[in-house]
């Protein structure tokens, strides 16, 4: 237990220092890069923040499958779809993948993570609000019609266990609009790691996984597929969850779930 509260604080220490550090640096950077290049600088940043997160809590990502490369300059957007389990999976698609995210309002308010969200263009959904999906369905539709990586959970929150559950359509309707490429990607952790964010404040879940052990997760990449116009989001929608299903399973076995 001692050794566990040391390394939750060490962490923690770690986390806001890394994230109170960067914030600054890449606005400054952002603001300092000429036009055209600010979007990738702006994703250097973030790749950056986010190998340094997994670094400080240990996470170690075993990747199954291709990553494809950055989609600025190549005329086509991408939107990548992913099951949802721990807040750490952020950090992990931004890392692997860069680019941004849709999530959930509530992140915009959480301690230090809202401001570093807000900076690199966090997509904030509000599923109550009818006006904020449809809202958010224009805001990944511009996103990938500008040729950017955006990454989405339709499971629409996180889950315990592996089972993909649902997926909402929205973000679906936005690439078939914007004729993006899609790309399905499957995460899974040990049982034993205490990786599910559950019934618990974003603080608590972070001084949870402070003190855990370092982890083995894996990631399993799909194959891409691009939506046309003429799609219908909810054939869209299957494709992708059934494909995101059998990557779990890949992906449990990479990191022995």
């Amino acid at each position: 237990m001692v050794r566990a509260r040391a390394r939750q604080a060490a962490r923690g220490a770690g986390f806001v220092a890394l994230t109170a550090t960067m914030l600054p640096g890449v606005i400054a950077a952002v603001a300092a890069a000429r036009e055209e290049r600010r979007e990738a600088v702006r994703d250097a940043w973030v790749r950056t923040w986010s190998r340094g997160i997994l670094k400080i809590f240990a996470i170690d990502v075993v990747v199954d499958g291709e990553v494809p490369p950055p989609t600025l300059g190549s005329g086509r957007g991408r939107l990548i779809v992913s099951n949802h389990r721990s807040a750490i999976d952020i950090g992990v698609l931004l890392a692997t993948f860069g680019g941004t995210m849709v999530s959930r309002a509530d992140l915009a308010r959480w301690p230090l993570v809202g401001a570093a969200a807000r900076t690199v263009g966090t997509v904030f959904v509000d599923r109550a609000r009818a006006e904020s999906g449809a809202a958010t369905i224009r805001a990944v539709q511009k996103h990938l019609e500008s040729g950017k990586t955006i990454a989405i959970f339709p499971e629409g929150t996180t889950f315990d266990g592996d089972l993909v559950r649902p997926f909402h359509g929205g973000a679906f309707i936005a690439a078939a609009r914007a004729e993006a490429e899609i790309l399905p990607v499957g995460l899974a952790y040990p049982k034993a790691s205490g990786a599910a964010f559950l019934d618990e404040t974003f603080p608590q879940h972070l001084g949870r996984l402070a003190q855990a052990d370092a982890t083995r997760m894996g990631l399993a990449v799909g194959i891409p597929f691009v939506a046309r116009s003429g799609d219908k989001a909810r054939a869209l929608t299957d494709r992708a969850h059934a494909s995101v299903t059998s990557l779990v399973g890949k992906a449990r076995t990479i990191c022995g779930a």
